[in-house]
């Protein structure tokens, strides 16, 4: 075979309980056409989501190697899937810790060469071919019988595919890697042309070098220091189609996620490290004040839909009061509690560093480091974090939810929102009670509206 063979590989995998009756489902499409060339599924018992993610992606990767056996190192298979723990573990973003999910990482990348394979998150409604199969496959094993290529729907709710794959976007959903990629590709979708690359869309000037780009695409505004009238030249002919943000196609409201830091507990004021592996303190009269006050200032703007909250007891307080005020129930995601401090909970800045200054150096230094005793990394939390985020996003697209939880995962969801190096956690302040937001668009892009408001407080 001449030439580099490329195809795309979707691949999803489910769990009715977590564990529970578990399946997955794969596709092998074809880039240039967006035709299936094979699907595989199968019904493996009683599993969990992940498990199941990983079957996946194994069997998808060796359909694609079984359709092209002569093709060696010349088949080239980009991975999009909607599971963000299988990607960025398999893209070596992140650590592979659980003991059932390193036998099946080393079996997926033992399929083709790593360099043959490339990594992409997508929206779980971009997934819908792989996710109808995997949903097959279950019903199959619920009817104590297995999948069968010949009785299967799956293709028919199959969304549309693009003629062309556009490069793949490095990082996960709502990372301002990720989503200016997908800006990129929607924007030249719009103009009907390829996907521009980072530096032709957003030129950056060399240093010591006048910026004199001239934009790709014909503009409105007048050249700074020109009046109005010496920019007609730049409009577009009447009738011709626009170009530039305004020919972004509608993504639709974004779920907006309203960042509340839950309010004081005795512990605050003294800035004493309280994670989840303490005391898990109760609101001090200041804290229910804060959180009486957050509930007003909520009520009168009228658009918190629904409320997730982290499980410690200063949250699920804060939580309440807001709760009790709009008529909302309260959800409980384990993913936004705070970070397990290990032996440095209750104890100031001051007094770890009497006791255990090495450890914290190193833990100031690298955000794979954990606190003395066993606590969690910064990047652990990010990995748990990131994963309920994309939870919450996906339940709730297009609405706007209040999350309820601490200084780290808020810092880090505004962090990984940004695009920010992790050392960016110790350059934000926010205040007990505070309140902080991100949208998140259907193509994967993120926008920081606010960080660490409290002028409700006042």
């Amino acid at each position: 075979m001449s030439g580099a063979r490329q195809v795309v590989v979707e691949a999803d995998g489910g769990s009715r309980g977590n564990p529970g009756p578990a399946g997955y489902g794969a596709v092998v499409i074809d880039p240039a056409t967006g035709e299936p060339l094979a699907e595989a599924a199968e019904y493996i018992g009683v599993a969990t989501n992940n498990v199941a993610e990983y079957r996946g992606l194994i069997a998808g990767l060796t359909a694609a190697k079984a359709l092209f056996p002569d093709a060696g190192d010349a088949l080239r298979v980009h991975v999009r899937m909607d599971s963000k723990l299988v990607v960025e573990q398999m893209s070596g973003r992140w650590k592979i810790k659980h003991p059932d999910m390193k036998p099946l990482a080393a079996r997926a990348a033992a399929v083709l060469p790593p360099s043959s394979v490339t990594y992409e998150w997508i929206p779980r409604a971009q997934n819908k071919h792989a996710d109808r199969l995997a949903n097959e496959a279950m019903d199959a094993g619920r009817d104590g019988r297995q999948w069968e290529a010949s009785a299967s729907t799956a293709a028919l709710d199959a969304p549309a595919r693009a003629v062309s794959t556009p490069p793949p976007a490095q990082g996960p959903p709502g990372d301002q890697v990720a989503g200016a990629a997908r800006a990129r590709a929607a924007l030249a979708a719009a103009r009907g042309t390829a996907a521009p690359a980072a530096d032709t869309l957003f030129p950056v000037p060399e240093p010591g070098v006048p910026d004199t780009t001239v934009p790709a695409a014909p503009v409105s505004a007048p050249a700074p220091g020109q009046p109005a009238a010496a920019s007609s030249q730049q409009q577009q002919p009447t009738g011709a189609p626009q170009v530039g943000w305004g020919s972004a196609p509608d993504l639709g409201a974004p779920a907006t996620l309203v960042l509340l830091r839950h309010g004081e507990t005795a512990l605050t004021p003294e800035k004493r490290f309280s994670g989840s592996g303490g005391t898990d303190p109760e609101l001090s009269a200041t804290g229910r004040g804060q959180a009486e006050r957050a509930a007003e200032h909520f009520a009168a703007l009228g658009t918190v839909q629904e409320i997730v909250s982290s499980p410690l007891r200063r949250c699920r307080e804060t939580a309440a009061a807001v709760a009790d005020r709009l008529g909302l129930d309260v959800r409980i995601d384990e993913g936004l509690r705070e970070t397990d401090f290990g032996a440095w909970e209750g104890l100031t800045f001051g007094e770890t560093r009497e006791r255990y200054g090495d450890d914290l150096t190193a833990w100031l230094a690298s955000p794979d480091t954990a606190p003395t005793g066993g606590g969690e990394s910064f990047a652990e939390v990010a990995e748990r974090v990131a994963a309920a985020r994309d939870r919450i996003v996906a339940r709730y697209a297009g609405r706007t939810v209040l999350l309820v939880t601490h200084v780290t995962p808020i810092k880090t969801l505004v962090r990984l929102a940004l695009g920010a190096p992790p050392e960016s956690l110790f350059r934000m302040e926010l205040s007990a009670a505070s309140i902080s937001t991100v949208a998140y668009y259907a193509d994967g892009n993120a926008s920081v509206r606010l960080l660490n408001d409290t002028s409700h407080l006042r």
